[in-house]
């Protein structure tokens, strides 16, 4: 193996982590993820904090919550041009680094001239210094159009758009696959950190017509918090169908890679990290797409496979790593020490290690927060702050008042909430007190309500 390992982060767009079927979801097939998991570590509690695509990839890569300034907090903000990344640290010891696929960090900026009520990001021209820190960049914008996705192309001294000519999943795992064997050819010693970031299983809930073929709305088995309302039932079963195509499709892009890995003869020096930056609704709890935080919006898969672990060996582990974990988790992997500016926690010894975590071993929850609420149709239109626990408890308040709180243990589809009720005043009182705690933590600010004595005397 190398001195350092090499490693690949698989992201994917609106990914649930329910929606594999090594998780236990019958309609779907994941055989690559699968065995990826089968063969290394799956971080079953894994969530995204801010569940939205920007702030959670500006978190990503900053390894920042997204209420600090020197991220990008809500939908189409942009990500400082100043501001230190993954890829940054990654350069500086050493590495080729890579991205490739959908960015979603340029922002509405003023100084590009869009035109009111336009969306021009399907278009959009990002320079260099705009792609925070990668070497190699071969992205866009946002398209949300899975056989219509452009992507921008340094040539002759300027950056243009060229449109890709199939499925968007497998075009740009094509040029993923094109730069690994290049820089294979070419810097053989060289260790790379390179991102392929796809918009599947993300709506418009399309694949390639053989795959659309092995799902039907009528045959699609929906989670039991899907309430019994005819539109809901009939609008979740249609997107499903094609949500679960999309997602075969990308485990397929999987096995293409792990196969390319393999003909290359570097598979047993490269870490693949396999996860999504949100989760999606589909009708529970009568919502759809993202924005708030139940389990079907934050939890999202974490899957590593990687020289360091054995075949057929599978561990799991059950902290909930957040969205700003993933930066110093995967430098850690390497050998790299967390920068000063990272917030977020390094998990990277119990994937290459394979220690058994105790108690101490990690923070005891995960922090949850929607800063800047977008608008969307469907969408979540108030801030809230939460947190997720390390023993199975969620809660969640929006300013000034508590909103939420599940025993995920005995209630894991959230259908008993207990955040007014009087057997869970102490319960809501201590994590409230803790959500307290990460609000001061991590620099936020949020009007929490008053819940009650234990409460005040963390306050104090």
């Amino acid at each position: 193996m190398k001195q350092q390992p090499n490693v690949l982060w698989i992201l994917a767009d609106q990914l649930r982590a329910q929606a594999l079927s090594f998780r236990g979801d019958p309609n779907v097939n994941t055989p690559h993820i699968d065995t990826l998991a089968c063969e290394g570590v799956s971080f079953d509690a894994a969530v995204s904090g801010t569940p939205l695509c920007t702030p959670f990839r500006g978190s990503l890569l900053t390894g920042l919550y997204p209420h600090r300034a020197e991220t990008a907090a809500g939908h189409n903000f942009a990500l400082p041009e100043t501001t230190p990344t993954v890829a940054h640290a990654f350069a500086a010891n050493g590495y080729r680094t890579c991205w490739i696929g959908k960015w979603h960090l340029d922002g509405d900026r003023p100084e590009l001239g869009q035109p009111a009520g336009k969306d021009t990001s399907r278009e959009r021209l990002i320079p260099p210094h705009r792609r925070g820190g990668f070497q190699h960049w071969r992205g866009f914008e946002l398209s949300n159009r899975p056989f219509d996705t452009s992507v921008n192309v340094d040539r002759g001294g300027a950056t243009v758009m060229e449109r890709l000519p199939g499925y968007q999943t497998d075009e740009l795992t094509s040029l993923m696959i094109e730069w690994l064997q290049e820089t294979q050819e070419r810097r053989p010693q060289q260790p790379w950190f390179a991102c392929l970031s796809v918009e599947a299983p993300h709506n418009p809930y399309t694949a390639p017509a053989e795959n659309m073929a092995r799902h039907t709305p009528g045959m699609v088995t929906l989670r039991p918090n899907v309430p019994a309302v005819g539109r809901i039932e009939a609008q979740a079963r249609r997107e499903l169908a094609g949500y679960y195509a999309g997602i075969e499709r990308l485990d397929a892009s999987i096995g293409r890679i792990r196969q390319t890995l393999a003909q290359l003869g570097i598979a047993d020096d490269t870490y693949i990290v396999v996860f999504g930056d949100h989760g999606d609704m589909h009708g529970s709890h009568g919502h759809f797409r993202k924005t708030c935080p139940w389990e079907e919006a934050i939890r999202i898969p974490f899957v590593v496979g990687g020289p360091s672990r054995h075949h057929n060996d599978p561990k799991t582990v059950p902290y909930p790593l957040n969205h700003v974990d993933i930066a110093p988790t995967t430098l850690g992997l390497c050998g790299i020490a967390k920068p000063e500016t990272m917030q977020g926690h390094d998990y990277s010894r119990f994937i290459r290690d394979g220690d058994e975590p105790a108690a101490d071993d990690a923070p005891d929850s995960a922090y949850l927060s929607l800063p800047a609420p977008t608008g969307h149709e469907d969408s979540i239109d108030r801030e809230f702050r939460g947190i997720v626990t390390v023993d199975g408890w969620k809660y969640v308040a929006l300013q000034g008042q508590p909103w939420l709180l599940y025993n995920l243990n005995e209630d894991p589809y959230e259908q008993v909430n207990l955040a007014h009720n009087t057997k869970a005043q102490a319960k809501r009182a201590l994590l409230n007190a803790r959500l307290r705690r990460w609000i001061r933590e991590t620099g936020d600010s949020f009007d929490l309500p008053d819940v009650g004595e234990t409460d005040k005397e963390e306050r104090t």
